[in-house]
């Protein structure tokens, strides 16, 4: 999907226009990916996972395209995802099921841990949430509802899995 099927969505019966301010999309992601994003960063991120770093990568290359240096306060994130932090979430049962602790593995599978590191690659507090969903036009639509004029940073990240390649699109979008 490298667009969204509309850029209209009702809200509370009134009809409300969205304009696309900025759009980005890798799939997959350069080989160098993760050197950009902390040269962009001015840090290495450390103990998140590739999902986390893909959420990042992809957040903070959208608002650069939009020239944002950062999220606006008001403004709403929303990242979605089929399976969310699948190697995770994988690794971390395999750990549990060998009797292993697995604090670091455990945290990088919780979608809460992305939110709060995008956020803060972002510079910004906010509204923020993960939703696991297969139907993109639904997804937009539930993102949308209630947002401020600030707008909304909306994301769709997946890690690497059987034959699908990794994957990190986001659109910045304000009401026109």
């Amino acid at each position: 999907m490298s667009a969204l099927p509309r850029d209209i969505a009702m809200n509370a019966g009134i009809e409300t226009v969205w304009r696309t301010v900025a759009h980005f999309v890798v799939h997959p992601p350069p080989a160098d990916w993760r050197d950009e994003l902390a040269r962009r960063l001015g840090r290495r991120p450390r103990r998140v996972g590739l999902w986390t770093e893909l959420a990042m990568y992809g957040a903070r290359r959208c608002l650069d395209i939009a020239d944002e240096a950062a999220l606006p306060q008001g403004a709403r994130l929303r990242v979605a995802s089929k399976r969310g932090a699948w190697g995770a979430t994988y690794t971390g049962l395999e750990q549990l099921d060998a009797g292993l602790p697995m604090p670091f593995t455990f945290m990088q599978s919780q979608p809460a841990l992305m939110l709060a590191e995008v956020g803060r690659c972002l510079e910004w507090q906010g509204d923020a949430s993960f939703m696991l969903c297969r139907d993109p036009e639904r997804l937009l639509q539930l993102a949308k509802l209630g947002a401020s004029s600030d707008g909304l940073l909306f994301g769709i990240v997946e890690e690497e899995r059987n034959e699908e390649l990794p994957r990190t699109e986001w659109w910045r979008l304000v009401p026109a």
